[in-house]
């Protein structure tokens, strides 16, 4: 009986600080399930599952320490020690805000003396009059950074497993919030509100697990495109610096940007519709839909709807910065043709638009196109978060499936 009582309270100390970080983190088979209720339920019971296999343990252990064999004490003692160290491990070192820091202090440079490269991937948002630009490779490895735009709080999120970016407001229930970075869930970082515990994902801002389960984040428009695409539309705009305690880190995610890093969970697909492909994603009411990277690359500019919205998704010859805008102006629907530069035409009135959308010459000079909120992901995380998405479909596929036959002939 008391061995039993000794095994079975051994093994919820172990289950619990192993399965409390296992299944919010990429480890082996840890992230294709749907775990979270359980994992949430384990991280908010932990100290009380803590002391009762405690509770189970603490007197067979005293039993053995004081009249049992010396081999039993001995592994016993071996046992506590193994304890200790996935203790402090799962605690101390696996857990995901101890990997991946908060930026120290934040810095930011006018347009005018920053020195970032200006093929930078950012994320850019503009409130109120005010604009900042936020690196890829910056947020990309803090996950989240907290600012005040136009004097307006935000948080700027990047999941670099899934490649999202989003910003949203951090008040919860008209209050403001401070969160931490728990883990991921389907490879989506996970963010922890120290109020209530609640888990909240970042590709879709919905609270999945916890108190506030069901409700959603605020969501602030933004943009991804290079930061000299951004400073074209906003010469105005602040950037954020690197903050140099965290150079190395930084450093890792060379190669992230332009899809030509190294790494199971980070590397590009070149292939279309694989899951680490690229796609746009576009949602409008209850409907979204995925538009292949490598269609865009090659035809620049496509001409759709989403749900009985008439979008137009545009890649500058940058090859990188990609807007999509609403092409219902004034009543009518254009239709736009890519020119050899960065403007377009649409055949409606023969006018000319550059790529931020304001008509620059003709009949319709001066107005601005409706930006269409969008997202750069890759396919695995948008089909999963949108599980009802449809697919633009071209001939796109096909033909990319008859070169690639003749070329290996």
């Amino acid at each position: 009986m008391k061995r039993s009582l000794l095994i079975t309270g051994l093994l919820l100390l172990f289950a619990v600080e192993i399965l409390r970080v296992y299944f919010v983190m990429p480890f082996p088979g840890s992230q294709h399930n749907n775990t979270i209720t359980l994992a949430h339920w384990i991280s908010s019971n932990t100290i009380v599952l803590r002391i009762l296999a405690l509770a189970l343990i603490v007197f067979p252990a005293l039993y053995i320490f004081k009249k049992g064999k010396i081999l039993l004490k001995v592994c016993l003692s071996l046992a506590l020690i193994f304890y200790a160290v996935v203790f402090f491990f799962f605690n101390y070192r696996f857990e995901a805000d101890k990997i991946f820091s908060q930026p120290k202090s934040r810095l930011f440079a006018t347009a005018s003396a920053d020195t970032t490269d200006k093929n930078t991937l950012v994320i850019g948002i503009a409130i109120n009059g005010e604009a900042v630009a936020y690196p890829i490779r910056v947020i990309g490895y803090h996950h989240q950074v907290r600012d005040v735009v136009g004097n307006t709080p935000v948080m700027i999120t990047y999941c670099t497993v899934c490649r999202a970016g989003r910003v949203y407001s951090p008040l919860v229930n008209g209050k403001m919030e401070s969160f931490r970075l728990v883990g991921m869930d389907h490879f989506n970082a996970m963010f922890e509100d120290a109020t209530t515990g609640t888990w909240w994902q970042q590709a879709t801002g919905k609270a999945i697990a916890g108190p506030l389960k069901g409700t959603t984040f605020k969501e602030f428009a933004s943009k991804q495109l290079t930061l000299g695409s951004w400073l074209r539309e906003y010469p105005n705009s602040y950037v954020m610096q690197p903050d140099t305690s965290f150079k190395t880190d930084y450093d890792n995610l060379d190669g992230y940007d332009d899809g030509t890093i190294t790494g199971k969970l980070l590397k590009r697909d070149i292939a279309s519709w694989k899951p680490k492909s690229w796609v746009i994603g576009v949602i409008n009411k209850k409907a979204s839909k995925a538009y292949d990277w490598n269609e865009l690359v090659e035809t620049k500019m496509i001409n759709d709807s989403v749900d009985g919205l008439p979008v137009m998704l545009a890649l500058e010859n940058d090859s990188a910065s990609f807007h999509v805008y609403n092409r219902l102006v004034n009543g009518m629907t254009l239709h736009f043709e890519k020119r050899s530069n960065d403007n377009f035409i649409d055949r409606n009135t023969r006018s000319t638009w550059n790529m931020d959308g304001v008509c620059i010459d003709g009949i319709m000079k001066g107005t601005k196109l409706s930006p269409v909120q969008s997202y750069q992901e890759f396919w695995h995380s948008w089909s999963a978060f949108h599980p009802n998405t449809s697919k633009y479909n071209s001939n796109f596929q096909a033909r990319q499936t008859k070169i690639s036959f003749y070329d290996y002939l």
